[in-house]
């Protein structure tokens, strides 16, 4: 799947139960820690935050959903929340091409000089594809979140305005 084959647009209110089925199925809950409908309504409202469904494939159904979070921060580093796809469309690059847009959204449209995420430790898969796309492990919040079998690490990390910048170009470069 290629990036022009996934599009974002922004979440509505009539979309929140196709978002709690995405973030309430079973393949995902290990790596994530679902919210109350509540608090993605929120988010759909709350200027700071971006809330998008991920559309894929041909026709774009609603393939997951992704977060931002400090779209207004004055430190503009804005954090990539969540990023939770379907399980039939993961593993079949989705992810990486979210990852794409949404690096280009922070720095590009909302200028950020940082964008960042923390990713549970058990989630090796995507601390692969999050290096891939250039994110640099800043640190570890050791045994900081509780999961149904104990507790688990966050791992922080974040791609600066420059890196993203060079990463582009060298996309570029490698393209022609």
């Amino acid at each position: 799947m290629t990036a022009t084959s996934v599009r974002l647009r922004p979440t509505m209110t009539s979309d929140l139960d196709f978002v709690i089925s995405v973030e309430q199925d079973a393949a995902n809950r290990p790596f994530i820690t679902p919210w109350e409908r509540t608090q993605h309504e929120g988010a759909i409202r709350f200027p700071d935050f971006r809330h998008f469904i991920v559309e894929a494939g041909a026709g774009y159904p609603s393939a997951g959903f992704v977060i931002l979070q400090g779209c207004r921060n004055p430190h503009r580093s804005v954090e990539l929340k969540r990023i939770v796809l379907l399980p039939a469309v993961q593993a079949r690059g989705v992810g990486r091409a979210c990852i794409r847009l949404l690096a280009q959204l922070a720095f590009r449209d909302l200028g950020a000089h940082r964008f960042w995420l923390d990713v549970k430790a058990l989630n090796v898969r995507a601390q692969a594809l999050y290096r891939d796309e250039g994110f640099v492990e800043e640190g570890r919040l050791r045994e900081s979140v509780r999961t149904d079998s104990g507790y688990d690490s966050l791992i922080v990390m974040a791609m600066l305005e420059h890196e993203h910048a060079a990463l582009v170009q060298q996309r570029l470069q490698g393209a022609a």
